[in-house]
C-alpha cells in the first residue's frame, strides 16, 4: 500500500483534476445534464472525503476511493454517451477516471 503522504498527494492531485473537469463542464456549451450531475457529485463526494484522507485509517481511505471511483465511472460513462464534446472536457473527465482507477488498484 502507498504511504499516507503519497495517498494525500494523490488525493490532492485528483481533487485538482476534478475541479478542472467541473470548470470545463460549466464552460462547455451543450454539456448533457447527466455529465454535469456526475461531475458535481464527484466534486461533492471529494469534499466529503477530505477528512478521511487526512486520517490514517486505511480501511476508510480505501472505502472512499472505491466510492469516488464509482462516481468516476459514472462520469466517464456519461461522457461517452454524450457523443460530441469539447476535447478539454472529455480529456478532463477521462483523466479523473484514470487517476481514481489507478489509485484504487494501488490501494487494493
Amino acid at each position: 500500500m502507498l504511504n499516507t503522504s503519497d495517498i494525500k498527494q494523490r488525493f490532492n492531485h485528483i481533487e485538482q483534476s476534478i475541479m478542472q473537469a467541473e470548470k470545463a463542464c460549466q464552460a462547455g456549451a451543450g454539456v448533457p445534464k447527466d455529465l454535469k450531475d456526475s461531475i458535481h457529485k464527484l466534486s461533492t463526494e471529494t469534499d466529503r472525503a477530505k477528512p478521511v484522507f487526512q486520517s490514517q485509517d486505511e480501511k476508510q481511505i480505501r472505502k472512499c476511493v472505491d466510492q469516488l471511483e464509482m462516481y468516476g465511472d459514472q462520469a466517464r460513462d456519461a461522457c461517452q454517451r454524450a457523443g460530441k464534446l469539447d476535447d478539454a472536457l472529455k480529456s478532463s473527465v477521462m483523466q479523473v477516471h484514470s487517476e481514481l482507477s489507478e489509485l484504487k488498484h494501488q490501494l487494493h
